[in-house]
């Protein structure tokens, strides 16, 4: 029999979505806030040249340029103020949370509840503000000298007074950007800073298709392989939305109770363990710590590349190894994937508290004892269930890029890409069903205590 939250889910309607006022409000709230994030994508530097940031971008193209500027909505091909987008706030957020796991004082913020939540989001601003710094000054001093080789100046006026406007746009973008997140998650719906991520990669995904099709229109793609890649992208969001779903249900068991009637039931229910409950964290964490230093290193690498290369040839060696599909890079960007689904498991899924709010409340599962027991059973457990997480994630995002990159198949949404996509799209729909669940209970109790007061 179902229940009535699949009950009121299943007469889920138009009708009770346009009398949902407050959830509305949500929607346009969040929708107007990734609008201003595309428009700010556009409002250039200043001291930019534009046009020959765009025929030097064309230039330098090509490994993790592109997939940055993917993950920007173009914001790095046009040298916008938001050029570095929230990366800089995601590497300060993993590297806060890493030590509210192994720094003391900080584990003790963490148990203090609401309080120490908020001391920990301020000490992550405070390092956004400090890596966003120091960004933005090494891709200022990069940009100077971008495009000697080509005579070409993507800086007006080269010099302190450019580094200097150029590091505040850089911070200002990104503090605004991390603060229309936040703003997103308290007043619109879903995560702030995972939509605007996503906003971005759905920005490039018409002009990608356009590409493919203009291939397989123009004859320098295989008809075929233009289908297979259609193909082969569809099946793959179809996987995600399976692996996405897919839960163990771990049986929980009650006492015995005695009924109105005076009968004893016995009541069970089950705790769901999602195979991937670290989500989509673990790919944007790896891909952030990748990212940020690899973007700075070609771009200092190509402001250098004049009179003065033997000073970074270095850079330029090191760049060349990590460039994006490179084996070494596909290896770190896999142990990162791995490492944060297990570490983001373990953040999410506390066994000790859970172990402890089942034998408060009377609960147990069948075969195991109630307490200590239980902790080590639901560690052994989320082990087993993190590896097949962590295998599917890795897979996920690293066999499309080895095609991509390796395979030369010309289709630049990866699959870390399309992962993100469809698993905010994913959690933001089911936010906005909750909404309406929870507008049609309100609807049911206004209605029940309005008969209560006739009957009176």
């Amino acid at each position: 029999m179902a229940s009535a939250a699949e009950q009121l889910a299943a007469n889920i309607s138009l009708s009770s979505f346009g009398k949902a006022t407050e959830l509305k409000k949500r929607l346009w709230f969040t929708l107007g806030a990734l609008v201003l994030f595309r428009l700010l994508s556009f409002i250039p530097m200043p001291g930019i040249d534009p046009r020959a940031m765009a025929s030097l971008f064309q230039t330098q193209q090509g490994g993790v340029l592109d997939f940055f500027n993917t993950f920007s909505g173009g914001s790095l091909e046009r040298m916008s103020i938001i050029a570095l987008g929230v990366m800089p706030y995601i590497t300060a957020s993993i590297v806060i949370q890493l030590g509210g796991s192994l720094y003391e004082p900080w584990k003790q913020l963490k148990k203090e509840g609401e309080v120490g939540r908020k001391k920990l989001n301020q000490y992550t601003r405070y390092l956004t503000v400090l890596l966003t710094t120091v960004q933005g000054y090494f891709i200022a001093v990069g940009l100077e000298g971008l495009g000697a080789t080509q005579g070409i100046a993507a800086v007006v006026e080269p010099g302190m007074m450019f580094r200097v406007s150029a590091t505040i746009s850089l911070v200002g973008g990104t503090l605004f950007l991390m603060w229309i997140g936040e703003q997103i998650t308290s007043r619109g719906i879903g995560n702030g800073v995972s939509l605007i991520i996503m906003a971005g990669i759905v920005a490039s995904l018409p002009r990608t298709l356009a590409q493919l099709f203009e291939g397989g229109r123009a004859g320098t793609l295989d008809s075929l392989l233009v289908v297979t890649i259609i193909v082969a992208v569809a099946a793959l969001v179809l996987f995600i939305c399976f692996m996405e779903r897919a839960q163990r249900r771990v049986l929980v068991q009650y006492p015995k109770r005695q009924t109105a009637r005076g009968a004893m039931q016995q009541e069970r229910s089950h705790l769901p363990i999602k195979i991937n409950t670290a989500g989509v964290i673990p790919p944007i964490f790896a891909s952030s710590l990748l990212l940020m230093p690899l973007t700075v290193l070609q771009m200092a690498g190509g402001g250098l590349n004049g009179p003065d290369s033997s000073s970074s040839e270095w850079l330029i060696t090191l760049s060349t190894y990590l460039q994006h599909g490179s084996p070494l890079y596909l290896a770190l960007y896999g142990f990162g994937i791995a490492f944060f689904c297990f570490f983001y498991t373990a953040v999410q899924f506390n066994s000790e508290e859970t172990a402890e709010q089942l034998k408060r409340h009377g609960g147990f599962i069948p075969g195991i004892r109630p307490g200590k027991a239980t902790e080590t059973y639901f560690d052994y457990l989320l082990n087993r269930i993190t590896v097949v997480g962590a295998a599917y994630l890795v897979l996920i995002c690293l066999i499309p890029e080895v095609l991509f990159s390796q395979a030369g198949v010309p289709f630049y949404l990866g699959g870390t890409s399309l992962l993100i996509v469809v698993n905010v799209t994913m959690d933001t729909v089911s936010q906005i069903q909750s909404h309406l669940i929870a507008h049609q209970y309100g609807d049911l109790i206004k209605k029940a205590k309005l008969k209560g007061g006739r009957r009176r």
